[in-house]
């Protein structure tokens, strides 16, 4: 696909964890990663360290010296990714078409009032 190689490759579960802490506030050093995500999720230093250098080579990270330390920025948006993943679920679990995501949540009543309204008012916006 043209402008594939642009994006970076997938981000896992742990790594996305590690894009929160950095899309809230950034840059961080590792060590500042760790304290927003390590207690939580029961992670040492080291596995942060782990997964930002996973992510620096995926491209969705940036790192610059500072001193002895490292400092980490993201360099993928969070709505850029939401949007790419968003795609992905679409393609390989409805064929590439939207309306079955929509028929799915509303049949297992995982949509609220408020989301249809939402949803209503995105879908006459892209009507005009």
């Amino acid at each position: 696909m043209p402008g594939e190689q642009d994006k970076p490759e997938r981000i896992s579960d742990a790594e996305y964890a590690v894009m929160e802490a950095l899309w809230l506030r950034s840059p961080l050093t590792a060590l500042e990663v760790c304290d927003e995500v390590c207690e939580k999720r029961d992670w040492s230093l080291a596995t942060v360290k782990t997964l930002l250098s996973r992510l620096v080579v995926k491209q969705a990270v940036s790192t610059v010296p500072d001193g002895r330390r490292f400092l980490y920025s993201p360099l993928i948006e969070r709505a850029e990714y939401a949007g790419s993943e968003s795609r992905r679920l679409v393609d390989r679990l409805f064929g590439g078409r939207a309306a079955p995501l929509f028929a799915q949540l509303a049949e297992a009543e995982a949509l609220t009032e408020s989301d249809i309204s939402e949803i209503e008012a995105l879908l006459k916006e892209l009507r005009k």
